[in-house]
C-alpha cells in the first residue's frame, strides 16, 4: 500500500514563520526595555539632576548623545534614570489589577447565578468610568505624586482583566474535571486555586501584558498633566511635559526622546500581548 505524504503549503509555513519571528522580536524588545528599567539608573553617563546652564538646550553631541534640556541636564541620563519609575508605576497597576481581576473572575464564575450577573453589572459600570478621570480625581483628593494615580488606575483596570478571565473561568467551571474534583470531596477553594487558576493564568498573563501598555500610557499622561510624579524626578511623561517650553525654541529633543520611548514601549507590549492572546486562543 502506497502512503501519501501531504506537504504543508509553503505560504502557510512562511506566514507562520514570520508570525513567530514577530513574536520573538517584540519579546526581545520588551525584555530589553525591562532590563533597561532595572539597570537604567546605573548606566547614566551623568547624574540625572546635574545642571549646566552653559550647556542648556543643546542638540546631540559627543558629550551629550541626545542633547540637553533647558537646565543643561543630560537627556540620555534622565531617560535612563526615568525608565525605572516609568515602568514601576504601570507594573504595580497591572500587578494589583490582574490579581484582583482574576480573583473576582474566578469567584464570580464559580458561584454563577445572580451573584455572577450582579458582578457583571458592577464591571459594566466600572467600564464606563474613564481611567484618566479617576486618576485626576485621586490626585486632586490625595495630592499629586506616585501613589495616587497608581492606586486609582489599579482599580480602573480591574474590569478589563476580570471580564476576559471570567469568560475563560466559566468555560473551565463547566468542564467534567471540576465535577470530578467535587465528587472526590475537594474543597471549592482548592479546586479554584489548583486547577481553574492554573488554566486561566495564561489568559490573565496575556491580558496583563496588554494592560501594561495602556497603564504606561495613562501613567505618563498623568505625569504630563502635572498630577503624577513631580520635578526634579525623572519620568518619561514628565520629561515630555518639561520639553514643551523648549519646542518653540527649536529644541525638541527632550520631548521627542521621551515620547519615542513611550510609543516604543506601548507598541511593543501591545503587539506582544496580542501575539500571546492569539497563541493561547489557537491552542484552546
Amino acid at each position: 500500500m502506497t502512503t501519501l505524504t501531504v506537504l504543508p503549503d509553503v505560504a502557510v509555513v512562511r506566514r507562520r514563520s514570520n508570525l513567530d519571528m514577530l513574536t520573538v522580536v517584540v519579546a526581545t524588545v520588551c525584555s530589553a526595555l525591562v532590563v533597561l528599567a532595572i539597570l537604567g539608573p546605573f548606566l547614566t553617563p551623568y547624574p540625572p539632576a546635574q545642571t549646566d546652564i552653559l550647556a542648556a538646550s543643546q542638540g546631540p553631541s559627543a558629550q551629550h548623545l541626545l542633547g540637553t534640556d533647558a537646565l543643561g541636564r543630560d537627556i540620555l541620563s534622565r531617560l535612563l534614570a526615568g525608565a525605572r519609575l516609568s515602568f514601576a508605576g504601570p507594573g504595580l497597576i497591572v500587578a494589583v489589577s490582574t490579581t484582583a481581576g482574576t480573583a473576582i473572575a474566578i469567584w464570580s464564575a464559580w458561584h454563577g447565578g445572580l451573584l455572577d450577573k450582579g458582578m457583571n453589572r458592577v464591571l459594566d459600570v466600572m467600564f464606563a468610568v474613564p481611567g484618566i478621570l479617576v486618576a485626576v480625581l485621586a490626585a486632586a483628593v490625595f495630592g499629586s505624586g506616585f501613589w495616587a494615580p497608581v492606586l486609582a488606575l489599579s482599580i480602573v483596570y480591574i474590569p478589563y482583566v476580570a471580564r476576559v478571565v471570567r469568560s475563560a473561568a466559566v468555560r473551565e467551571r463547566r468542564l467534567p474535571y471540576v465535577e470530578a474534583c467535587q465528587l472526590a470531596g475537594m474543597r471549592p477553594s482548592r479546586i479554584c486555586s489548583r486547577h481553574i487558576l492554573r488554566n486561566v493564568a495564561p489568559i490573565a498573563l496575556a491580558q496583563g501584558t496588554i494592560a501594561f501598555a495602556s497603564a504606561l500610557m495613562d501613567f505618563a499622561a498623568i505625569s504630563f498633566l502635572g498630577l503624577g510624579v513631580q520635578p526634579p524626578v525623572s519620568e518619561w511623561g514628565l520629561m515630555v511635559s518639561d520639553g514643551r517650553s523648549e519646542l518653540l525654541d527649536g529644541a525638541a529633543q527632550q520631548s521627542l526622546a521621551a515620547g519615542a520611548m513611550v510609543v516604543l514601549t506601548v507598541v511593543a507590549f501591545n503587539v506582544l500581548g496580542e501575539r500571546v492572546s492569539r497563541r493561547i486562543g489557537g491552542n484552546r
